[in-house]
């Protein structure tokens, strides 16, 4: 089963350039089982010859330091047979960390090929099952995401529904109202004219009235002028002549040639009735 294990090969010293690079190879060891990390990837990154065994140890320094892109980086460099099945493992184990799914699964399925493994296909597995489950999640997520847009479509289409009902809604009051105002208007110019038409008709009539009360004065006038004229005429008429006027009067026409019967007289001695020519 792979593990993370940190490989020494005592044997190849002198590709490490000597005493120096066994020391620097024991710090980096030792580092790395206590946990120091940083330090044990340190070491092995200042090596001067850089082999698959010494890319498969720092790979596995910066998987611990969490560095998992560096670490991805060592462990695609390891080429040698005995280590590739196990840098592949630990390449899919960097990439599951990283949340590159599909990475993760063709480096444990690589690693398969090479070497059956069953930390390896326990891991294959794992992922294929959370893919799945994310496949899942993902579609209820856009499901969901896809009913939530169609509602805040809907809510969106409903509000541009609405501001163009209340747009509407203006444009429609606002014609109402001067619809309103015009007929106001025109109603107060009819009243205007009826109330001008009304107070000429006042006018005229007035003046008619008053033609004829001038009128009827006139005449009222001219009645009391003949009536008072009559009444003078009465008052004026002549007063009886006496018997001897009378007798003058007749001579003198008698003397002209005219015979004329009187008329009886009233005088002041009573009745007297003459019908004999004088």
């Amino acid at each position: 089963m792979f593990r993370m294990t940190l490989i020494m090969i005592l044997s190849s010293l002198s590709l490490f350039g000597g005493l120096l690079d066994f020391k620097t190879l024991e710090k980096a060891k030792d580092a790395y089982g206590e946990g120091h990390y940083k330090e044990s990837a340190a070491a092995y990154g200042s090596l001067d010859h850089q082999n698959d065994e010494v890319h498969y140890n720092l790979g596995n320094a910066y998987y611990k330091e969490k560095a998992y892109d560096k670490a991805i980086a060592e462990f695609k460099q390891v080429n040698t047979p005995e280590l590739k099945p196990k840098a592949l493992h630990n390449l899919g184990n960097s990439y599951a960390q990283s949340k590159k799914i599909d990475e993760a699964i063709a480096a444990y399925e690589e690693a398969l090929k090479l070497s059956d493994d069953a930390d390896t296909k326990y891991n294959l597995e794992l992922l294929k099952k959370q893919k799945q489950q994310q496949k899942k999640q993902n579609k209820k997520d856009q499901k969901k995401n896809d009913k939530k847009n169609n509602k805040d479509q809907k809510n969106k289409d409903q509000n541009k529904k609405d501001q163009q009902n209340q747009k509407d809604q203006k444009n429609k009051d606002q014609k109402d109202q001067k619809k309103k105002s015009d007929k106001n208007d025109k109603n107060k110019q009819s009243d205007q004219q009826k109330s001008d038409a009304q107070k000429k008709k006042e006018q005229e009539q007035k003046a008619e009235q008053k033609k004829e009360e001038e009128k009827k004065a006139k005449e009222d006038k001219k009645s009391k002028q003949d009536q008072k004229k009559r009444d003078n005429m009465k008052q004026t008429k002549a007063k009886p002549i006496s018997d001897m006027q009378e007798r003058k009067y007749e001579k003198m026409l008698d003397k002209r040639g005219i015979k004329t019967l009187m008329v009886p007289l009233k005088t002041k001695g009573g009745d007297h009735e003459e019908t004999t020519a004088w």
